[in-house]
């Protein structure tokens, strides 16, 4: 295997970091705008690995797909890692296609809501652009695979294991992620800084979030989503690990658009902790038009206001020092097996004192980072193999669950877990108490 990694932000670094201890591939291109930033991540791996010349670094314009093609075939990549936002999937998806290399990313390709009814029927969804292309895929023999992050990711591949193993009929998959990490200053007081990048949290949160029901679909998948207002049905959800209870909110994600398609379920929804100070920011950054990607004029220069909201914040990669805590991403599944019913969060707690500690890289990014290396080892073995564009739950999910909790060097030594929760009452912990 020869890998083509296009990003080398806190993801990226962190995936060259975690594959670095692995044997896998023979080759692993770090690309990037900045070919400085793509030297930093190729020296932090290769110090963890030694010098054989496995990691090597490259200047890459992201948003050209022919450039994607032609520094593919330069290397005679096998596969295309996509490590950035998601304003870059379809060139790089494009590209990966005309240089022969399969593909893999961590976000789908943008959506864009309905026109007249924004808040009840969606437009063109995530991961449309890409999923109608799969048939493209399909008949060149190559393997896009869609959303293998965290979340999405870990938490479709949550999905598939619960319909194999856990459960006779599912009610209900539903993505719940929260978290308690906090960022201090040098003073020791509580900042605002997001975990990840804040370009994609306005495109996520301030989309109008996506719902699947069985019911509404009537056979066809497609006609079984709807969407719902911004941070529609607050609840609050207890997340294990000592994180606590969370209030959790609908979000735009990819999981509600994949889940359904491969998995049988009467409902697929997404809920985030974002907490009150980010809903209040991001109502406040809408209401002024800080949100927006149009490009306004500024003394005379063209600037995106998104683009500066991001900007002007901490780079998530280099908030890791200053932040404690832990964040868990996770599946609550409901519905019955041999005719009880039961309910049952799949989870995966990363703790940042322990990301930093072994790879200098602060939890989020690190946990989003470690599922791409796992699925990229199981293509690499033949274990995960196919064609066209899918999701991690087209594929077997016990092999996955087994690779990224075996200790080291036999697997990643990330354990994941699984908490039986009471069916009347499937938000609440049995490790938490509240009234």
């Amino acid at each position: 295997m020869r890998v083509l990694m296009i990003g080398a932000g806190g993801v990226g670094d962190a995936a060259a970091k975690i594959a670095a201890e692995r044997d896998f591939f023979e080759l692993w291109v770090v690309a990037d705008y900045s070919l400085e930033r793509a030297e930093a991540t190729v020296a932090a791996a290769t110090a963890r690995r030694g010098s054989d010349g496995t990691f090597v670094a490259a200047q890459v314009d992201a948003s050209d797909p022919a450039a994607v093609t032609a520094l593919a075939r330069e290397h005679g990549a096998t596969h295309v890692f996509n490590a950035v936002d998601p304003r870059f999937v379809m060139p790089i998806f494009d590209g990966a296609l005309a240089a022969g290399a399969d593909y893999l990313d961590m976000a789908m390709s943008l959506s864009t809501p309905h026109p007249e009814r924004p808040h009840e029927l969606p437009g063109v969804k995530l991961g449309d652009l890409q999923l109608a292309r799969s048939g493209e895929w399909e008949a060149a023999g190559r393997l896009a695979l869609l959303g293998i992050g965290v979340e999405p990711g870990l938490s479709d591949v949550f999905a598939r294991y619960a319909a194999d193993e856990l459960f006779d009929e599912i009610d209900e998959l539903g993505t719940r992620d929260g978290a308690n990490l906090v960022v201090h200053d040098d003073d020791g007081n509580e900042v605002f800084a997001p975990g990840f990048s804040m370009w994609t949290i306005i495109e996520e949160c301030l989309n109008p979030p996506v719902v699947w029901e069985r019911a509404r679909a009537g056979g066809d998948v497609e006609a079984g989503f709807a969407t719902l207002p911004p941070f529609a049905d607050p609840e609050v959800f207890d997340f294990p690990e000592g994180i606590g209870p969370v209030e959790c909110v609908h979000v735009e994600h990819e999981e509600v658009l994949l889940m359904p398609r491969w998995v049988d379920a009467g409902r697929v929804t997404f809920k985030y902790g974002l907490g009150e100070q980010m809903i209040s920011m991001l109502k406040m950054l809408h209401e002024l038009g800080l949100d927006s990607t149009d490009p306004v004029d500024v003394k005379g220069v063209q600037v995106s206001p998104r683009d500066v909201v991001a900007a002007v914040l901490p780079d998530p990669a280099t908030i890791g020092p200053r932040m404690t805590g832990k964040t868990c991403a996770g599946l609550l599944v409901t519905g019955t097996k041999d005719g009880a019913p039961r309910a049952v969060y799949l989870y995966h707690v990363a703790d940042n004192e322990v990301s930093m500690r072994d790879y200098a890289a602060q939890a989020v990014v690190w946990q989003t980072a470690i599922n791409p290396v796992v699925a990229l080892e199981l293509l690499a073995t033949g274990v995960w193999s196919g064609a066209g564009a899918k999701g991690p739950e087209a594929f077997d999910a016990r092999p996955f669950l087994e690779l990224l909790a075996a200790p080291a060097p036999q697997g990643y030594g990330s354990p994941w877990g699984i908490e039986e929760r009471d069916p009347a009452a499937p938000n609440r912990s049995p490790q938490t108490a509240r009234p």
